[in-house]
């Protein structure tokens, strides 16, 4: 049983990331492929096929994708604090990559996820028991 128990425990981890880091770049190439404007929503429409806001939304489809899995096995107390983290790597992305200015405030926030993530993630990764 341990064995099946380290196996979970790997597999949520690796879903996990895969959810976060998709959903992560996801947002980085949409944000990265939008115009200052559009004028309407043809335009919205126009701008789904430039390369980077469609390789963001095909990133955001795997994200939905492997939350879904992630959530079939894996509590939802754990799996919405955990990629959470996300939110870490969204302010990081957009310090570096998109030369975003963040406020002292704000890093507070984001350092305020990092103790919830820690804390969430010390344990074991829990297992909903199928209803009966």
């Amino acid at each position: 049983m341990a064995t099946e128990s380290a196996r979970l425990r790997v597999k949520t981890w690796i879903c996990a990331a895969v959810v976060v880091f998709s959903n992560v770049f996801g947002n980085f190439f949409l944000k990265r492929g939008m115009p200052a404007t559009l004028a309407t929503p043809l335009d919205y429409l126009a701008v789904l096929f430039r390369p980077p806001v469609a390789l963001g939304v095909l990133l955001l489809i795997v994200w939905l994708l492997s939350r879904m899995a992630l959530l079939s096995w894996a509590d939802l107390s754990y799996v919405l604090p955990v990629t959470a983290v996300g939110y870490v790597l969204v302010a990081l992305a957009g310090k570096f990559l998109l030369h975003e200015q963040i406020t002292v405030k704000r890093w507070a926030g984001i350092g305020l996820i990092v103790a919830g993530v820690a804390l969430v993630s010390g344990g074991t990764a829990p297992q909903t028991k199928a209803a009966r």
